[in-house]
């Protein structure tokens, strides 16, 4: 934290929502991505396997695994379409979730537990990825893409945690010290 929100509680809501924002819109634009998994698989796996792309030539455990993803969403979307409808729930979590932060928009220091809420989840991404990844059949180098989205995302929320800290001490004042 610089000097300057250190002593401006203004400068530090300033820099607190827009931390917040920018989670917010993660978490948007993830949830939103959880719709469209047949085309995006799709554009994937030819972008990884197409003319240009040396991802073949490199990694072709890579590509043969988003191939098989691919091939998998499109086979199971073709006969059990209502499966999609479990990625449905998951983008509407997400974007729900990104609602709740609406609270901690507005008022980060009411609202800071929402923010220790979020760093929760975060860490049980990687439980969740370590334990279930296996059990699905789920490659290691994919469940460290999955685990860096709670690695990545509680960054953010560590900084706004930090950035309230004075700002949640004045707000207490004195007679909550008592």
């Amino acid at each position: 934290m610089d000097s300057e929100t250190d002593t401006d509680p203004a400068a530090a809501l300033r820099r607190v929502r827009r931390w917040l924002r920018l989670f917010l819109v993660c978490l948007v634009l993830s949830g939103l991505t959880a719709f469209p998994l047949e085309t995006e698989t799709r554009w994937l796996a030819d972008f990884a396997s197409g003319p240009a792309a040396p991802l073949t030539d490199h990694f072709p455990t890579a590509t043969a695994w988003l191939e098989r993803v691919r091939t998998g969403i499109a086979e199971t979307n073709d006969h059990y379409p209502f499966l999609a409808y479990g990625t449905d729930w998951l983008a509407f979590a997400h974007l729900v979730i990104a609602a709740a932060f609406w609270g901690p928009l507005k008022d980060p220091v009411r609202n800071i537990w929402v923010i220790r809420w979020a760093v929760l989840a975060c860490g049980a991404v990687i439980p969740l990825a370590l334990i279930c990844g296996p059990l699905r059949g789920i490659p290691l180098a994919w469940r460290f893409i999955d685990m860096s989205f709670g690695t990545f995302g509680v960054i953010p929320l560590l900084i706004v945690l930090r950035a309230l800290r004075p700002l949640e001490r004045s707000f207490e004042g004195p007679a909550a010290a008592s």
